[in-house]
């Protein structure tokens, strides 16, 4: 339960403010993302932390979307975004907003501004106003604009608004310092044109607000109570409070925290839809990248992501978290859920002579060591079998343990055999192997109390199912792939074996059974999950993990 989770800093200021009674309503806040993009698992964190916050005070978050461009906004990201916070397990029926909602009510807030004297329209390119906004050691220079009167900011305000401008033939900015040593406060743009179809509103608006606009507008309106930001919005923060000081109305408080940033990734959705648009990944859902949803058909699991959300706590300073961490809390979670099977990735045939021929018996098989209340099931055996290439040795050294002339192993769940001879083609490659098997051995023990070294996984050959395996790893060969002082380019540390797709693997016949809400261990293998393109004629399965970090333990 989130009650039973440590405090940290944010959860100090919230106790404070309650003992304080500096807030009348219960903790209330918001995960605020823009529809322009799939959610990674940076968003994540935020979203843990916020309804975390919400669920362990009794209080209310809201998802609101800020889909104030819609040059860059679509109603497929809002479904996503939907979906993605909804699998993480958090109730938004009630509390899905949207920031253009509240456009009518911005509009009027910046007329309030304007007759104040607060802001002003400005026939200055974008290009210029950046060019004019000075630097960190030098001021701004004011706009030949900005002491226009009250009454002709209101006309040309209300045109723009009526479309009569063209794209960035007028902005509304805020009038309060160019000199300020606090760049977003040299008189920053409220409002730009944009004569463009919105997803929600249509053509009703050709003007749009900023974030940071529209963002403390959104949190007063909805009652926030604490705004809680990452460390980039620190800067803004004066400008966030400067609006809402002026306009009187119910000012949150904002508090800031570390981002996530993961190492061999990117964190960036500009970045991610780079990789999408050139197709270096097969859309934002493609196992290989952080974002929810790919993470999802990874086969990660909401109480892995939760974890590892918990593990790497909330700061107040940046760093990077190691990607291992977050393949760590995956094994763990799926180590308790995940239903052991027996998959062949490299088949090759073992022979069990002394087997009756046309016979086979079902064997029973825990599902999950870790939880006896996932039960057994049956899994066919018969004379021929599937085991890995790898698991047999013609020429095996002293502490080889697998199968190899003359040596006995178990066979999981069934018997004990000992190879007896191999077959080869003409070229001298090993095409099958044969053994006799004890059937005094049934389950993998004797009564004579030997003891056997080596245990292999198998498929009976008349019952195997055929599939194809998807072998998932990290998409980049580099912890840092942004470092433009090693990489001229993102793209050129793509990891070129991020994916290794094998056909015609053999795996027991449970799995025709197409589970895509289960998770599976391949025995002595990894984590696998079933590819949500999986269907009766084609089953397909992703690689979620290794069973350890094949990364740092090669």
């Amino acid at each position: 339960m989130e009650n039973n989770k440590p405090n940290h800093f944010i959860h100090d200021i919230i106790d404070a403010d309650l003992k304080a009674k500096k807030y009348a309503s219960k903790v209330h806040t918001r995960f605020p993302p823009e529809p322009n993009g799939y959610l990674h698992i940076g968003h994540a964190k935020s979203i843990c932390l916020n309804f975390g916050i919400a669920d362990k005070y009794k209080g209310t978050c809201n998802l609101r979307f800020d889909d104030t461009n819609p040059l860059k906004e679509s109603d497929e990201y809002v479904q996503s975004i939907i979906a993605d916070v909804e699998w993480l397990g958090y109730d938004i029926k009630n509390n899905i907003l949207y920031a253009s909602d509240y456009f009518d009510i911005f509009y009027e807030h910046a007329i309030t501004l304007i007759k104040a004297g607060k802001a002003y329209v400005d026939d200055q390119s974008a290009e210029l106003i950046k060019s004019t906004r000075g630097s960190l050691s030098a001021p701004g220079i004011n706009s030949p604009f900005r002491d226009r009167a009250i009454e002709e900011n209101l006309t040309l305000f209300k045109n723009m608004k009526s479309g009569q401008y063209a794209n960035g033939e007028k902005v509304l900015r805020a009038k309060i310092d160019m000199s300020s040593p606090n760049l977003n406060m040299r008189d920053p743009i409220m409002y730009r044109i944009i004569h463009a179809n919105h997803h929600r509103t249509g053509d009703k608006w050709c003007i749009y607000p900023m974030y940071d606009w529209a963002h403390g507008l959104e949190d007063s309106i909805e009652g926030i109570t604490h705004s809680i930001c990452t460390l980039e919005f620190e800067d803004h923060r004066p400008l966030y409070d400067w609006y809402l000081s002026q306009l009187k109305v119910h000012h949150p408080q904002q508090i800031e925290f570390a981002r996530l940033d993961l190492d061999y990734t990117v964190m960036s959705k500009r970045k991610l839809k780079e990789l999408v648009d050139n197709k270096h990944v097969d859309g934002w859902s493609d196992p290989r990248m952080p974002t929810i949803s790919g993470l999802r058909n990874r086969g990660y699991s909401p109480d892995a992501i939760k974890m590892f959300c918990e593990k790497i706590g909330v700061a107040k300073r940046n760093n990077i978290i190691e990607y291992a961490l977050l393949e760590y809390c995956v094994r763990e979670d799926l180590n308790k859920k995940a239903m052991r099977v027996m998959a062949v990735l490299d088949p090759i045939k073992l022979i069990i002579d002394n087997y009756p021929d046309d016979t086979s018996e079902d064997l029973i098989a825990d599902n999950n060591p870790e939880n006896e209340n996932d039960g057994t099931r049956l899994i066919p055996f018969s004379k021929e079998l599937w085991i890995e290439k790898s698991d047999f040795m013609e020429d095996a050294p002293k502490k080889y343990f697998r199968l190899s002339p003359g040596k006995e192993v178990r066979l999981k769940h069934a018997y004990y055999v000992t190879c007896t001879k191999v077959v080869k083609d003409d070229t001298g490659r090993v095409i099958a192997i044969h053994c006799n098997y004890d059937p005094n051995s049934k389950g993998g023990w004797t009564d004579d109390g030997r003891k056997v070294r080596g245990t292999l996984h198998w498929v009976s050959v008349k019952h195997a199912v055929n599939a194809e395996v998807r072998l998932y790893d990290r998409l980049f060969t580099v912890d840092k792939p942004l470092d433009t002082k090693k990489h001229n380019n993102f793209i050129d540390t793509i990891n070129p074996n991020s994916l290794h797709i094998i056909q015609n693997c053999k795996v027991e016949p449970s799995l025709n059974m197409i589970d895509f809400k289960q998770y599976y261990q391949f025995l002595r293998t990894g984590y696998f999950c079933f590819d949500s393109q999986s269907n009766a004629e084609k089953l397909i399965f992703n690689r979620t993990s290794t069973l350890r970090d094949s990364w740092k333990n090669p």
